[in-house]
């Protein structure tokens, strides 16, 4: 089923609320690639090694291509953030509040950042804002605050809070272990006016801006689609409730279904009563089924299907973690949940992954002055040496790429950004306090500021409604 066909049934009033969301998380993501991405051409622009325009379309062009080929794992870190049951079980109303208000917190606050120049999290706004609305939701209708994925909280502020310890640790160490094996004293001072860098460290540096560039496309690219996944299940539940990409896997979900239950039989494991439940209105609602587009499009039936589909998933999950179950098991199990069901439910528009791409990398071409000053001049009480540019977009580029390949969204404004103040350390170069204070603040503050933010806009929406 097409975007277009899904938006058919809706009123006009739902319709426009509905662009003007994407426009929103559009917007988002514009804004995400000139506030964060003008880190990634601070070197290469205060080394001399690329004029600024050719900078930032080189960079502009490695996110664009980090969105496309970057995977989803993170996406649905950012999704199940919000249990999306939230979304359906709410009144339409509620929710389009909700994604609405957790859309302008982030574009506000991003805005607002970048307009004095500081470089904060897009990924601490984005996460900020989902837990804003979630807890103020369940607050609302008395839940208390169940609306939010603790768990899921838990790991990714994990990564939040690790990464750029790791960028300020390992970009000081690696430009320690420079100067230990490369002793060329140039390398390691602010460059002179009209100096240009040697031609092997010009292409390091071309290099390193092109490996954060590409990383931060590959991680941040992700949140932005996460973030147009819950848009379109909060005004579409029903036609993206199951994958729209693929809809020929209905098959494959009903005999994966029919072959866990015969598999765990026949190796003494007992199935829980959810189980055995989901198992059996999979094999009933998919029966001479060859597509999910046959079903119809009523919320007891698809919505129970993908209901059905996490609930079998999230015990496979539990199998896979039991150390009782067999390796050979466990590998079977993890592959069926993985690339048999999981697909079914789990999987983003190339609508989305396209639009997300353009936006990202369009915006990194405009705008990033004010961030690249404060991340060149202001960091430390010396300008980047060519060194400490090189070390620290090294490390923040390996940093980011791993936290996308595992599926966790970390900072590409604070992993750098630490790793050009451990540069600074280690070179003895001497960091200016006030702009340092000024950063840790806004990483302190981010996460509680767009929550509240983000509450208020959601309290606020639900009054205008009532």
């Amino acid at each position: 089923m097409s975007f277009l066909e899904a938006i058919s049934s809706l009123p006009v009033g739902p319709l426009l609320l509905l662009f003007v969301a994407l426009a929103t998380a559009f917007a988002f993501e514009f804004i995400n690639g000139f506030h964060d991405t003008a880190n990634a051409v601070t070197t290469v622009i205060y080394s001399r090694s690329l004029p600024p325009l050719a900078a930032v379309i080189y960079s502009g062009f490695l996110n664009f291509l980090g969105v496309l080929l970057g995977g989803t794992a993170v996406a649905f870190s950012i999704v199940n953030l919000l249990p999306v049951d939230l979304l359906v079980d709410a009144r339409s109303g509620a929710a389009l509040v909700m994604v609405l208000s957790l859309l302008l917190a982030g574009v506000m606050w991003n805005l607002g950042t970048w307009y004095i120049g500081l470089p904060v999290s897009s990924s601490h706004t984005l996460i900020g804002s989902i837990l804003g609305v979630g807890m103020a939701n369940s607050l609302w209708v008395g839940q208390g605050l169940a609306g939010v994925n603790w768990q899921e909280c838990l790991k990714v502020g994990l990564a939040l809070l690790i990464s750029p310890l790791l960028g300020f640790l390992l970009a000081g160490l690696l430009l320690l272990l420079l100067k230990a094996t490369v002793r060329s004293p140039r390398l390691y001072q602010p460059p002179p006016d009209h100096d240009r860098p040697p031609g092997w460290i010009r292409t390091l540096l071309i290099g390193t801006c092109g490996g954060v560039s590409f990383a931060h496309g590959s991680n941040d690219g992700q949140k932005g689609m996460g973030l147009l996944l819950l848009v379109l299940i909060g005004f579409l539940p029903l036609h993206y409730a199951l994958t729209v990409t693929e809809p020929q896997r209905a098959p494959q979900v009903r005999e994966a279904a029919q072959y866990l239950r015969d598999k765990l039989s026949d190796q003494g494991h007992e199935l829980p009563g959810p189980v055995r439940q989901a198992i059996d209105l999979l094999e009933r609602e998919l029966a001479e089924k060859t597509s999910f587009d046959e079903l119809p499009l009523d919320r007891e039936v698809r919505w129970e299907v993908r209901q059905s589909i996490l609930t079998i998933s999230r015990h496979l999950k539990t199998l896979v973690a039991d150390p009782n179950v067999s390796p050979e098991l466990r590998q079977e199990l993890e592959q069926l949940r993985k690339q048999k069901l999981l697909p079914a439910v789990e999987y983003v528009p190339v609508w989305v992954v396209m639009g997300t791409a353009l936006a990202l990398g369009i915006g990194t071409c405009i705008g990033y002055r004010r961030i690249v000053i404060t991340v060149a001049e202001k960091i430390g009480k010396q300008h980047l040496a060519y060194a400490q540019g090189a070390a620290a977009e090294s490390v923040a580029a390996a940093t980011i790429l791993l936290a996308a390949v595992t599926g966790l969204p970390v900072s590409t404004t604070h992993v750098l950004s630490s790793g050009v103040a451990g540069t600074m350390v280690a070179n003895r170069s001497g960091v200016q306090h006030q702009t340092l204070i000024k950063i840790l603040t806004a990483w302190a503050f981010t996460l509680p500021a767009t929550m509240g933010l983000a509450g208020i806009l959601f309290v606020i929406g639900r009054l205008i409604t009532g």
